[in-house]
């Protein structure tokens, strides 16, 4: 079954360094475009990380510090990634967690700004764990019914990921097949941020998730301990994770807009129950 889009949504895949968000680097990265009218662009890079990169990650992805030595940095890349990406949704295989925060973390390190407000994020691997609690060539396996060759290269595990969420599309009537139901479907909590340490509560208050100050509201903690916003950000966090500290201590700097006079009105009707 084919996506119903509405705009054009990116398939993407990277292989890193490592696993942390903050201070690991892109190695490689694939990009599957794909337009509403069903054309496609693909386009892969591999990329010099400017930092060694572990043996424990070469064994997984077999990109070694020569094979990319001579390739550009993600600061080079990042203007023609940028105009790739623009405008698009989102989506991977455990990018929600992982590939998304890392793409946005690389783009701002580039000092490009990136922002998921008006971008959907569709995560297959949770879609996958949520029906059949597979990996992802096991998932290609089961759902396309082939062995995945070149696993845990970008290209390759992009181009899979895209081919399995068709196949989810296919197998499951309960998923409905546009972009904002893939989206809520595929995800597990709300973010705020990209790395999970700023979540939503149910009244839709930003929340820290970690830390001392964990399950209480960003904007109660900041009026209690304003130098908390200023550790965060000369500390070991992800630059989006900064941004939306940032953000909200804008917002609650911002003076509160006056009341109008038919708004004072209806206030002070509520509060002695004229109505």
């Amino acid at each position: 079954m084919e996506l119903k889009l509405t705009k054009p949504i990116v398939f993407f895949d990277l292989e890193t360094t490592g696993v942390s968000i903050a201070t690991d680097r892109v190695v490689e990265i694939a990009i599957l475009k794909i337009h509403p009218n069903g054309n496609k662009e693909s386009k892969t890079w591999l990329v010099n990380p400017e930092m060694e990169i572990p043996a424990g990650s070469i064994e997984i992805h077999g990109i070694t510090n020569e094979k990319v030595a001579a390739e550009p940095t993600f600061k080079e890349l990042a203007p023609e990634i940028d105009k790739m990406i623009a405008g698009c949704d989102l989506a991977g295989f455990n990018s929600n967690r992982f590939d998304i925060p890392l793409l946005a973390e690389e783009l701002m390190r580039a000092g490009l700004d990136f922002d998921m407000k008006d971008r959907k994020a569709v995560d297959v691997q949770v879609i996958f764990h949520k029906k059949e609690q597979r990996t992802l060539s096991a998932g290609y396996k089961f759902y396309c019914g082939e062995e995945l060759e070149g696993a845990h290269g970008a290209e390759a595990d992009t181009n899979a990921t895209y081919e399995i969420l068709k196949a989810q599309l296919d197998k499951y009537d309960d998923i409905e097949n546009s972009i904002d139901a893939l989206s809520e479907y595929s995800s597990h909590t709300k973010r705020a941020d990209f790395a999970g340490f700023i979540l939503f509560n149910d009244d839709k208050q930003e929340i820290f998730s970690f830390g001392k100050y964990k399950g209480r509201t960003v904007e109660e903690v900041l009026k209690e301990n304003p130098g908390y916003n200023s550790w965060i950000q000369n500390a070991d966090f992800p630059l989006y994770t900064k941004k939306v500290l940032r953000q909200i201590k804008e917002r609650m700097a911002a003076p509160k807009s006056k009341m109008t006079d038919a708004e004072k009105l209806e206030a002070l009707q509520q509060k002695f129950n004229l109505r």
